[in-house]
């Protein structure tokens, strides 16, 4: 858990007995015990909360599927592009490609043209407005 093997847990539970000493062993075990079983309460009260609130048990998510290690943009894309897209998306399908063939076609004959830039320039001898409260 903290990476301590069974001979490093022994010597340090020797090093603690020698350093607090047999009178005073026993009140620390008591604190120790208290806290643990103050953690366990504290963690299944954080659980129940949870699961009140977001109406789900923790235990019945599949984690896998939120793990963003699993989405590969490379992967993504690549099924995106090899998709089969000669499904139709819908039953009214035709009649909106039609419609939007046809208009296609009528946009095609029209060049788009750009707006024309309206540049304003200030008369001579006056200065360009300067908001104070901006700088």
């Amino acid at each position: 858990m903290f990476g301590i093997n069974g001979p490093e847990f022994f010597l340090l539970l020797i090093i603690g007995v020698l350093v607090i000493g047999p009178q005073r062993l026993p009140e620390y075990t008591q604190k120790l015990a208290n806290l643990v079983k103050e953690v366990r309460r504290m963690a299944s009260g954080a659980r129940e909360q949870i699961k009140e609130e977001v109406g789900i048990d923790i235990d019945d998510v599949d984690w896998k599927k939120y793990d963003p290690r699993q989405y590969d943009p490379r992967r993504i894309i690549k099924e995106a592009l090899l998709d089969d897209d000669s499904k139709p998306v819908s039953a009214g399908a035709p009649a909106a490609v039609a419609a939007v063939s046809g208009a296609a076609a009528v946009a095609a004959d029209a060049a788009p043209r750009r707006p024309e830039r309206v540049l304003q320039s200030l008369p001579p001898g006056e200065a360009a407005p300067f908001d104070t409260e901006a700088t």
